[in-house]
């Protein structure tokens, strides 16, 4: 019965270019964004963690992730001895910003933390898409490349998460996680500046962290506080 699902699932997909993996019963697909505009992306890592971005590590530990716009993960990479839980989340942060950004409105994954709290409009959100946990697994020989050109899912509502704009359009979103989520926010905001796709509806910086000036209020799209070292870049 499972041959023959993937076998449909095979024709359903193959006219949208996706290839079936044999060995490990799982369905993959190129990534859409240019091989050379995701390491430019990329790139921007080595240098943003070494500025003053707040949070707890100095220069920040930092795992860094790419999706396009169908949610392919295209690039994971990490500086230093980053958390490995932070892995999947730098991957479900990106995620996140791709899914729910679009050419009129840009949200980070921060600008999500307060609506998803309870009593918010978008309470439940956290649900909707779950990280697939077999991604999590790091072979010796797939090392931090596992789940490339698959997609993992994921949801997260607070920083690190932003979506990339080429043109006026989303192309994929971009993902960090090492630090505080405040910390976290102020890397990625940086390293898609810096590469050039921070082109987002209503301005560059419109989708930047808002910090509530004390207690948490579910209607609007701001986050809390972290450290005293919190920074807005």
């Amino acid at each position: 019965m499972r041959a023959l699902y993937y076998g449909i699932a095979g024709m359903m997909l193959s006219c949208v270019g996706a290839r079936a993996d044999d060995a490990l019963g799982q369905y993959y697909q190129d990534c859409n964004i240019p091989a050379q505009t995701v390491q430019s992306i990329q790139n921007q890592l080595a240098s943003v963690v070494t500025q003053n971005n707040g949070g707890l590590f100095m220069p920040n530990l930092m795992w860094s992730a790419v999706v396009d716009r169908q949610g392919i993960l295209c690039s994971v990479i990490k500086t230093g001895d980053a958390w490995p839980g932070s892995r999947a989340i730098a991957i479900a942060k990106a995620e996140t910003a791709n899914d729910f950004s679009n050419h009129k409105l840009a949200l980070s994954t921060a600008n999500l933390y307060g609506p998803t709290q309870p009593g918010g409009s978008l309470y439940g959100l956290n649900n909707s898409n779950p990280y697939n946990p077999f991604y999590n697994h790091i072979s010796q020989g797939e090392g931090i490349g596992t789940g490339l050109n698959r997609n993992p899912g994921g949801i997260i509502t607070f920083g690190g998460g932003v979506a990339l704009y080429s043109g006026g359009q989303v192309i994929g979103g971009l993902g960090v996680s090492g630090d505080t989520s405040c910390a976290d926010h102020a890397i990625a905001f940086r390293m898609r500046r810096a590469a050039g796709f921070d082109g987002t509806p209503g301005g560059a910086g419109a989708d930047n962290i808002v910090y509530y000036p004390g207690a948490v209020d579910p209607s609007k799209f701001d986050q809390p506080h972290c450290l005293p070292s919190d920074i807005t870049p």
